[in-house]
């Protein structure tokens, strides 16, 4: 079984990208990636479909990928998205991103031209053979119209480089096909499926939630692994309503609502993504509030 890396283990987060009046709001960012790092986080994932990786610039990814390795050297490591729909582009972005710092890179399954099993795994090569650090694929059908099927990402676990899969299927089924086939680390890519693909041998998540419950997730992790499992399902069942309020809307518009209700980066998306709808704000609010995260002086604030 080929070594796999240690922070592929327990709670990664998938960075929202501040904007505030239409800039990347860097210091906002650096403040919510330490404070993710002070609560647990084992990995950062600058620059993927939470932080609007396809609305930025080149110049703007560089902005994003510094500044959160600038916090999280040797605190947490940091797995940069650096996928697109072309491979010589996502070499390049590939490269750029090991040589701002980043630990690994997370590749999405190249979107819009809908490959192949063959040009999926010819890709995924491609890019593991161009550079020295470990590769994340991203299966997400639900944005990309390709969902890498399990035949497929063994196949490609062959290779030495590609260490890992963040696996947003939405299918246990899946997951569980996957872990039969190869060695693979399996990270959940829901955050409602992380406790059942723990159950199935996940190893961790690239979370969203945890923006806001990072602690909560980590102890769910933590409990699983010790064998208390009816204490971590207990936790999954309390942040379940926020994990739904969070994807009733194209992410990360929710998320940055509910970050914004907290005080802690603006609101801002970038067209097409819009501001959530009245509805959705409510059912934040709600979710925020029965976690107990919305204290009085904090909204005052």
């Amino acid at each position: 079984m080929k070594e796999r890396s240690g922070f592929f283990e327990g709670v990664g987060v998938a960075l929202v990208t501040p904007f505030r009046q239409g800039a990347v709001d860097r210091d906002a960012l650096a403040a919510l990636a330490e404070s993710l790092v002070g609560r647990g986080v084992r990995a950062l994932y600058p620059c993927g479909c939470t932080g609007e990786a396809t609305s930025l610039t080149r110049e703007e990814r560089t902005t994003v990928i510094r500044t959160v390795v600038e916090v999280a050297r040797g605190k947490a490591a940091v797995v940069a998205g650096t996928g697109t729909a072309v491979t010589d582009e996502t070499i390049a972005y590939s490269r750029e991103a090991i040589r701002l710092g980043a630990d690994a890179v997370m590749v999405i399954t190249p979107y819009s031209c809908r490959p192949t099993p063959e040009g999926i795994i010819a890709h995924y090569r491609a890019v593991a053979d161009a550079i020295d650090k470990p590769i994340v694929l991203y299966n997400v059908p639900s944005r990309t119209g390709t969902n890498v099927m399990p035949d497929t990402v063994a196949r490609l676990a062959e290779h030495p480089r590609i260490a890992a899969i963040k696996e947003a299927s939405g299918s246990l089924d899946q997951a569980s096909q996957i872990r039969g086939k190869c060695d693979i680390a399996l990270l959940a890519g829901d955050d409602a499926l992380y406790l059942p693909l723990l159950g199935v041998g996940a190893r961790g998540v690239v979370s969203v939630a945890g923006h806001l419950v990072p602690t909560e997730l980590v102890e769910m992790g933590t409990l699983h692994s010790a064998g208390k499992v009816a204490e971590a399902e207990a936790i999954h069942r309390r942040l379940y309503p926020l994990f739904r309020a969070l994807f009733l809307e194209t992410n990360p518009s929710p998320v940055k609502q509910a970050l914004a209700m907290l005080g802690v980066v603006p609101a801002d998306v970038r067209l097409p993504l819009v501001g959530v709808r009245p509805e959705t704000t409510r059912a934040i609010e709600q979710a925020l509030d029965d976690l107990g995260l919305r204290a009085p002086a904090r909204a005052a604030h």
